[in-house]
């Protein structure tokens, strides 16, 4: 029976109401159609990947934080190099940050890897290495939001609550046509009402990652294979053609576009400066070059004029050019940066210069370490 059939029928105890929709499950029966159909769909389907193998708190944990806004392609390989350098909490516990951060870089969202590595510490020498087995327990400890402590609970421990994510949103606004703006400040309670109705008792650790696996492999964000669709004879969105019109998200991210010069100072061993980046927001505690932000783009000319009103070093300054005489767009979530290299010849040694070998054992934001292997090498 279709859903729309479905709400033509119910019981008033069965009634789950929303902003702008009514969805009617007339009997346990019915109400098991979309969840059953979803988890017989996952085990013909799901990949196979390290985290599912076991239910080890531990490496569920590190996916989960990993793939944050990271495609399973992406994170894949930093999974497995994590779990080779630190196969357990007390060994990700005592390694050094610079370490994490090196291991991380190029996943970006670095404050993700600082709070991996303060977390593993509190679980591993506060909680002699075990993880909280609880969902309320575990938004207690940094970097574990409401999702991931779902996550968590509900695949290590089978714990009855649900996960939203944007594979989530994406799956139930279609299939329920749910036209809530998930951007919204209703939508998250409102998706999590419904995901938890939907949930299966006893069954939460298959069901949160069948519905996310359909998010990320059947019910992409754009031209979704329809026809395939083990749903086609039941989504509302694809029955009223507006599969591509859900979820509703009105909220745009506002970007702000700045304008990097990295001064790679260069003496006449090769050797060169490098600092950490100390101030909070972006790339904290990672390395860098030493930096000038400007307004815009600006010559070598300007450029040569700034290094020299500022206190950088001492030596004389030989010569300046670009290394890249287009700008690296850089894009993060809030920030697009556009960034110059800019190559500064200087007479005499440079004081904690170091080699380009050496510096590249540094953690770095992925761009400048692309640059140091490409161009500097």
């Amino acid at each position: 029976m279709q859903i729309y059939e479905l709400k033509k029928q119910y019981f008033k105890h069965n009634l789950l109401k929303f902003n702008h929709i009514k969805i009617y499950f007339c009997n346990p029966q019915l109400a098991m159609i979309f969840p059953n159909a979803l988890i017989q769909w996952y085990l013909q389907n799901k990949r196979d990947l390290p985290w599912r193998n076991d239910t080890n708190p531990y490496t569920i944990w590190l996916s989960e934080i990993m793939l944050q806004q990271t495609r399973v392609a992406q994170g894949l390989p930093y999974f497995l190099r994590f779990t080779t350098a630190f196969p357990t909490v007390f060994d990700l516990a005592s390694a050094d940050e610079e370490e994490v951060l090196k291991l991380w870089q190029g996943l970006g969202y670095y404050s993700r890897a600082r709070n991996l590595h303060k977390t593993a510490k509190k679980i591993a020498f506060e909680f002699n290495g075990e993880f909280p087995k609880t969902y309320a327990a575990l938004l207690h400890l940094k970097g574990i939001g409401e999702y991931t402590a779902a996550a968590i609970a509900s695949f290590a421990y089978n714990e009855n609550v649900p996960v939203v994510d944007g594979n989530v949103y994406r799956v139930l606004s279609r299939y329920f046509e749910v036209e809530t703006d998930i951007s919204s400040a209703a939508a998250k309670k409102e998706f999590t009402q419904l995901a938890a109705d939907l949930l299966p008792k006893g069954k939460a650790n298959i069901f949160n990652q069948a519905i996310m696996e359909f998010g990320a492999l059947q019910c992409v964000p754009k031209n979704p294979d329809c026809r395939v669709c083990v749903f086609n004879d039941s989504c509302l969105a694809l029955q009223k053609k507006k599969v591509s019109q859900l979820p509703l998200k009105s909220k745009k991210t506002k970007v702000t576009k700045r304008y990097f010069n990295y001064l790679v100072f260069s003496n006449e061993n090769n050797d060169t400066i490098i600092s950490k980046r100390t101030q909070k927001g972006i790339w904290h505690n990672l390395y860098e070059f030493p930096l000038i932000e400007t307004e815009k783009a600006e010559t070598d000319i300007a450029v040569l004029e700034l290094i020299e009103n500022q206190d950088f070093l001492q030596n004389k300054i030989l010569g300046i050019q670009l290394y890249n005489n287009e700008s690296i767009v850089h894009k993060l979530s809030h920030q697009h940066l556009a960034i110059k290299f800019w190559k500064v010849k200087v007479e005499g040694t440079l004081d904690n210069g170091i080699d380009c070998e050496s510096a590249s054992k540094f953690p770095f934001p992925i761009v400048i370490y692309n640059f140091i292997e490409k161009e500097w090498r």
